[in-house]
């Protein structure tokens, strides 16, 4: 029965595909100069795609984004502290991140607080702002 069903399936795709085809001949016939500008039109945004990807492609002879552990360890954050404020920049809320750190959202809560005297902030924009004015996260 399967192969009866997948058969039938088989001939109806060729049937439907023959016809596009034959459709696509007669508008190539009828509308030539709509065909070859689209084809240009292809052509030209492929061209603009690699060339986009070439010049705004990331550098490779960047420097490695390292955190700046002067201002980090004159700061007095600790790496955990560090890993929840990368976690803040990237905008995920406190159960998100004690579920992506593995801890509780109490332990959460206090590094921020935590990290809100250190970085002499009142909320959250205000930390993500003054950590990337230091370099600590990117």
């Amino acid at each position: 029965m399967w192969k009866h069903i997948l058969l039938y399936a088989a001939i109806l795709a060729l049937g439907a595909f023959a016809l596009q085809w034959l459709d696509l001949q007669r508008m190539a016939r009828l509308y030539p100069q709509s065909v070859y500008d689209a084809l240009l039109a292809a052509g030209f945004l492929a061209l603009g795609l690699w060339i986009g990807a070439r010049v705004l492609g990331r550098r490779h002879d960047a420097p490695p984004f390292d955190g700046n552990p002067k201002a980090l360890a004159e700061l007095g954050i600790s790496p955990r502290e560090a890993a929840v404020l990368a976690e803040l920049a990237a905008g995920f809320s406190n159960k998100e991140i004690a579920r992506r750190l593995d801890v509780s959202p109490n332990t959460v809560k206090t590094h921020v607080a935590r990290l809100y005297e250190k970085l002499g902030a009142t909320r959250r924009t205000d930390a993500v702002r003054r950590a990337r004015e230091l370099g600590l996260v990117e």
